[in-house]
């Protein structure tokens, strides 16, 4: 694996997302991401996961400015294989905690709502769904999962304003489930994990897959007519514009 981290302690799998200081999300991350999925849930020795990323960033999101030299057919696969890993981290039979010790915006908030629970780190950090700032089309699955956490009426507004949290509101709304220091997010997220793995696994399965049934239907719903608009909008004159400024500017950052 190139940009994850898999370490096993007894019945329990860390997951660290490892690419780059911020685990920006390409291509081979998204893949690499459904393949440690698959290979956890036919693992038996492996009852529950936890999924992290590196001091101070759990994911900054989507990679936008390797998204932005893809050409058709490769956003096309992009977004078809991030559906494809929303859907399966989601319906994962295994417990899954979201160990979040940095800053979690758009895609790297997506990958934590898919998890079963949620600790994050206090301080400077910020966590939401920014994609209409960024210029994104929100696909319906996303506010899916999002309202499925928070609720509809917040995540609706939430997402219209592009709204970035930081850890003790994420937590008043529902969208964090416990805030605490950085050094102690990996423990508090071993211990909400035993409290799952202390269950009947079949019982657990069985119990979230029906209190998820409804999500889940929504998640796997037919790609292209759900992700179209999101594409479309993606090949617009006005947002390819907007999203070579936005990568000129990340570029005079870094340099």
């Amino acid at each position: 694996m190139n940009t994850l981290a898999i370490e096993t302690h007894g019945e329990t799998q860390i997951v660290r997302l490892q690419r780059g200081k911020s685990n920006p999300m390409d291509a081979e991350l998204v893949d690499e991401l459904r393949e440690a999925i698959r290979e956890a849930n036919i693992d038996p020795d492996i009852r529950g996961l936890i999924l992290t990323g590196q001091p101070g960033f759990f994911s900054v999101g989507l990679d936008v400015k390797a998204l932005y030299a893809y050409d058709r057919e490769e956003m096309y696969d992009f977004w078809q294989a991030l559906a494809a890993l929303i859907a399966e981290l989601s319906a994962s039979p295994k417990p899954w905690v979201a160990a979040i010790n940095g800053h979690s915006p758009a895609g790297g908030c997506v990958l934590a709502l898919c998890c079963d629970w949620r600790v994050m780190a206090e301080g400077k950090y910020k966590i939401g769904l920014n994609e209409l700032p960024v210029g994104i089309v929100v696909p319906a699955p996303i506010y899916a999962l999002y309202a499925h956490v928070i609720g509809e009426r917040r995540a609706h507004q939430y997402l219209l304003e592009g709204r970035l949290m930081p850890p003790q509101e994420a937590f008043a709304c529902g969208l964090v489930d416990q805030v605490v220091p950085e050094a102690e997010v990996l423990a508090t997220a071993q211990a909400q994990l035993n409290k799952y793995l202390a269950l009947n696994p079949k019982a657990f399965q069985k119990s979230k897959q029906n209190l998820r049934a409804g999500l889940l239907q929504q998640l796997h719903a037919p790609f292209e007519p759900t992700f179209r608009s999101t594409l479309d909008h993606w090949w617009s004159p006005e947002s390819r514009a907007a999203i070579a400024e936005m990568v000129e500017r990340f570029s005079q950052k870094s340099g």
